[in-house]
């Protein structure tokens, strides 16, 4: 833990981490149970959800812990997801958007979008939606939305955002954790006042399974770096300070780094590109959130 940052205890607290088999997404899911929690793991396959989950119940005193199984590349997976823990669940007091995907070529999903646009940014803005009424519940209840430094070179054309003209898989990524970035500024706006917030974090330059996807070359050189970067339990300090502390509770609209708050890009800050992106959302997903 870094100085000065203190985590709460969090018993009683029902939390949500997608991604949460592998990296920063299992690293937190642990973190955040560990301080009592109960934790949810969405997983995108139940052999390597239930490795995990059986990871933390080995590692916790007494854990509380749960396992849902949802590949969100589909919108029919990301609203399956919200109607299981919507009939699970009569609240929610943090859901931590943490699932992500690098390619190196541009796929398409089933439902048409490109792969990383719809994984890493409009799955997000779908099942933040979706879960809203249960966070409502679980006010004064927390968002945190999983981006990167990287989205200080990404760029949001309105006319390609999903980059069908020239793909390169580093700039959607970049784009990607951009989107994620305006959004969490969009929604804490028109979240003010409700008695939840919500926030966006970087995570450091951490060793994880991302690049399996990506240059099977990158990945081998990454690997032979990967003394050099952070594991993945020091990706987790600043999503389980987000996730706990006191020090952040009623902090919405805001992006961290190393558990402090930073400034962001003047694109990011524009509330026309937040109002631009989110109408585009709502096209694209066919969900318009109830605010």
């Amino acid at each position: 833990m870094m100085r000065g940052v203190s985590n709460a205890p969090m018993r009683d607290k029902i939390v949500v981490v997608t991604g949460a088999s592998s990296g920063i997404g299992k690293a937190s899911a642990a973190g955040i149970a560990a301080l009592g929690a109960h934790t949810v793991l969405v997983s995108r396959t139940a052999k390597r959800g239930r490795k995990a989950l059986d990871e933390m119940a080995r590692a916790c005193t007494s854990p509380s812990l749960d396992l849902l199984v949802a590949d969100l590349s589909t919108m029919a997976a990301v609203r399956d997801l919200a109607d299981t823990f919507n009939a699970k669940y009569q609240r929610l007091d943090v859901l931590f958007n943490n699932a992500g995907i690098l390619t190196s070529r541009r796929r398409v999903t089933a439902d048409g979008f490109e792969e990383q646009f719809f994984v890493n940014y409009l799955s997000y803005y779908l099942l933040t939606g979706l879960l809203l009424d249960r966070l409502r519940a679980g006010a004064a209840s927390r968002i945190i939305n999983m981006t990167s430094s990287s989205h200080s070179s990404g760029i949001l054309d309105f006319d390609d955002l999903q980059m069908e003209r020239r793909y390169r898989g580093w700039q959607q990524y970049a784009n990607t954790k951009l989107m994620s970035m305006v959004f969490t500024y969009a929604l804490a706006r028109r979240l003010q006042g409700s008695h939840v917030t919500a926030n966006c974090l970087h995570p450091g330059v951490i060793h994880t399974g991302l690049l399996r996807n990506f240059s099977s070359v990158l990945n081998l050189m990454f690997h032979a770096l990967q003394r050099f970067f952070k594991q993945p339990d020091d990706g987790a300090e600043t999503p389980v300070y987000l996730a706990s502390s006191q020090e952040v509770a009623g902090v919405s609209g805001k992006y961290f780094r190393r558990c402090e708050p930073m400034g962001t890009t003047a694109a990011s800050n524009d509330p026309v590109v937040q109002e631009r992106l989110w109408s585009e959302s709502e096209r694209l997903s066919g969900f318009h959130y109830s605010l």
